[in-house]
């Protein structure tokens, strides 16, 4: 069970310790407006079991040679801690905020991924330097720019997937897929976790292979009125995903694609605060986990099981932190790890 770190710097470790003490198994920073790594280094100083994870840090704004350094220096000074997450983001945010180039990011996410796994293996086996591709060449390492060698292999690499062409492709060479929270569970068994395993047939492995790593909606509170608090907040998420061209399957698969064309609208005339209403009691179900308190864990443990294998839960902040303590505790299986 993993939760999201708040990324300035000044609160990074603190926010890392205190996920760490409640019980948690993973905590994870995001690229948005803050450098997703920079976090993860005082965290890995500040803790000492938690595993730590980029959800996710843009491939394509970098190059393999880049986040290979980083991802062995990050999995070296973390003991062995390190999940590195990337994502593609979108040609609008590569070319014109990043200035990098965009083209067919399913294949050059491919290559990135193997490339990386190429200088990692360069380094830790000391093998000559030679990946050759259509997006990205390494064939220079001289023993001035070789790492110092450590003992805790290399990190397990995630990729963010929504299409069903780059969720085959994790299910080819990545370690984990990065669910996108706009997703129900109907949509991870008809449509992510098939085509995950086409990935998987194609490449000749298995599905134990690749852990399925998705954030949950949680709408909880102690009190029908708290719930009803929660839920406010959530609809409006909901809708804010709702409303992007890109997510428009999921809703069609549950014969609601008309809602995106309407969200989409009332969100181009920048009518926010009406598109939360739009989000019924039914859709809200189908896209959050909603239960008291005492209830909410049976509701994750169930909107789980059989399909993901990392599960990122953000509580409400009316649910105090001796209670927090207590639902992951038992999400994990009823044992708290001494940290």
């Amino acid at each position: 069970m993993d939760a999201a770190v708040v990324s300035p710097l000044a609160t990074a470790a603190d926010a890392a310790v205190r996920l760490q003490g409640l019980g948690y198994d993973g905590c994870w920073t995001a690229e948005i407006n803050h450098d997703p790594f920079l976090p993860l280094a005082l965290a890995a100083e500040h803790t000492t079991s938690i595993d730590l994870g980029t959800s996710i840090a843009v491939a394509f704004a970098r190059n393999p040679m880049s986040l290979a350094q980083i991802g062995w220096d990050l999995q070296d000074y973390s003991r062995g801690r390190l999940i590195l997450g990337l994502g593609s983001q979108i040609k609008p945010h590569i070319e014109k905020r990043f200035g990098m180039p965009w083209g067919k990011p399913v294949a050059r996410m491919r290559e990135f991924v193997l490339a990386m796994r190429e200088i990692w293996s360069c380094w830790r086996n000391d093998t000559p330097l030679d990946f050759r591709g259509d997006f990205y060449t390494h064939t220079l390492m001289t023993p001035m720019f070789v790492p110092s060698a450590h003992s805790f292999g290399v990190p397990k690499v995630f990729v963010a997937a929504v299409g069903d062409r780059m969720t085959e492709m994790v299910g080819e060479v990545a370690d984990g897929l990065l669910a996108h929270a706009f997703t129900t569970q109907r949509y991870l068994r008809e449509v992510t976790v098939p085509t995950l395993s086409r990935g998987l047939q194609r490449a000749g492995r298995a599905r134990a292979d690749v852990q399925l790593a998705c954030p949950v909606f949680v709408v909880t509170g102690r009190d029908d009125n708290e719930v009803a608090t929660a839920a406010t907040g959530t609809r409006k998420q909901i809708a804010f995903y709702a409303s992007t061209p890109a997510y428009r399957s999921v809703l069609e698969l549950h014969g609601w694609g008309e809602l995106q064309t309407d969200l989409h609208r009332l969100s181009r005339a920048g009518r926010w605060d009406e598109m939360g209403a739009l989000i019924d009691d039914t859709i809200l179900d189908e896209f959050a986990v909603v239960a008291p308190v005492q209830d909410v864990v049976t509701k994750i443990r169930s909107r789980c099981a059989g399909l993901i294998d990392r599960v990122l839960v953000g509580f409400p902040s009316s649910i105090d932190e001796s209670t927090i303590a207590e639902l992951v505790t038992d999400l994990r299986g009823g044992t708290k790890e001494t940290r």
